[in-house]
């Protein structure tokens, strides 16, 4: 019943999704959302998976192949790292990715990120990755970054992709329409390097003020809003010949 409705509404909403080859003659740029533990592994928090979760697992394994491909050819990347402090709430989400914690650390997979030269690691306490780069000074760190390297496309992958993915996509086609992002023309997302969270509505029902998120669903909304912003959705990205 279930499944038959999901794909009713898909239908509804259908998604058409291109394929992205990179290639060096354009400036790319690697944004990876918050594949830290506790959105990623196991057990590692309230909002983590509590059993293996192929979407989530898929979601690593690509977003794990794309970062090595931008290090090997030492393409920028930037990587959110969702961290909270433990006094100051997120509501209506409970305590999470708490500062100085795993929960906080990009998953073991991704960790090599913190020693190389092209990346840009940025903790973020908000939803949104764009608003999370302000500094006290009022500088951007995501916007300064795209424009300091150049960057004309910027490709996404994470999690969740109905929340902090679709909330940065957002903000960022929003600054490029303003001209605030020189020289950023496109923004893909790619749909297998993005995941969302599980919460069938039986087991919603039984928290107080949760509300229901069927994962597949919930992704094919995030990828349908994104590209209704403007985002390029795609299904495939693979790397040019001569790159």
């Amino acid at each position: 019943m279930i499944s038959n409705t999901i794909d009713m509404l898909k239908n509804e909403l259908p998604l058409e999704q291109e394929a992205l080859i990179l290639s060096g003659d354009v400036k790319t740029g690697l944004v990876l959302v918050d594949l830290v533990n506790g959105f990623c592994t196991v057990g590692a928090g309230n909002l983590a998976p509590t059993q293996p979760d192929k979407q989530i697992s898929d979601m690593v394994d690509e977003s794990v192949r794309l970062a090595r491909v931008f290090c090997d050819k030492r393409w920028p990347v930037f990587a959110f790292l969702d961290s909270h402090h433990p006094d100051i709430p997120e509501p209506p989400y409970p305590p999470h990715c708490i500062i100085g914690t795993d929960e906080s650390k990009l998953v073991p997979e991704l960790q090599f990120l913190e020693i190389e030269s092209n990346v840009t690691l940025r903790q973020k306490d908000c939803i949104d990755g764009v608003l999370g780069s302000i500094e006290k000074d009022g500088s951007n760190v995501f916007m300064d970054w795209v424009k300091t390297k150049q960057i004309k496309n910027i490709l996404v992958v994470g999690i969740c992709t109905d929340i902090c993915v679709l909330d940065f996509v957002s903000s960022t086609l929003s600054a490029r329409n303003r001209g605030f992002l020189t020289p950023l023309e496109d923004v893909f997302v790619y749909s297998c390097g993005c995941a969302t969270y599980d919460l069938p509505h039986h087991v919603a029902r039984s928290i107080k003020g949760a509300l229901a998120h069927p994962q597949e669903l919930m992704h094919h909304i995030g990828l349908y809003m994104a590209k209704g912003r403007g985002a390029k959705v795609v299904s495939e990205v693979s790397v040019g010949a001569l790159c």
